[in-house]
């Protein structure tokens, strides 16, 4: 039982002498001026769109658009991942790392061919997210109509 208790403990020294210390503040910190970034970049382009004579919601709806095309060629130019490895979830959490989600995939196995490689690929990370989604909005979408 000792001995047991014993290795452990050792084997709980040796994680903690191989596991590379984090940098938590400054992680964090890189997260919320990338995300901040992109965010406002987001709402220039929204604010833009809106004087030049789009209604709010049509503004939204090309800000969004524009955003996630922004980051597909980003993607496929391999600048995306290196901001993600930058900034982690200040880059993951915008819509735009939801597209890079979608498109990484897609441009990994392009060399496979247009169906079993970008086709195959391009839902494989945001396959599930857009399947709830569709499910969780059909189901709402009937109880709404139900109970109204």
């Amino acid at each position: 039982m000792q001995q047991t208790e014993q290795n452990k403990q050792i084997y709980g020294e040796m994680v903690k002498a191989a596991s590379p210390g984090s940098a938590i503040f400054l992680n964090s910190l890189k997260a919320f001026v990338v995300g901040g970034i992109i965010c406002t970049i987001g709402q220039v382009i929204h604010n833009l769109l809106i004087s030049a004579g789009l209604t709010r919601d049509d503004s939204g709806t090309v800000t969004a658009a524009i955003l996630v095309v922004v980051a597909i060629l980003l993607t496929a130019l391999g600048l995306y991942g290196k901001l993600g490895k930058f900034a982690g979830a200040g880059s993951i959490v915008p819509i735009t790392g939801f597209a890079n989600a979608i498109a990484a995939p897609a441009m990994e196995h392009k060399k496979e061919g247009l169906v079993v490689g970008i086709g195959a690929k391009l839902f494989l990370i945001a396959g599930p997210v857009i399947v709830y989604g569709t499910l969780a909005s059909v189901v709402v979408g009937l109880i709404y109509y139900f109970v109204r």
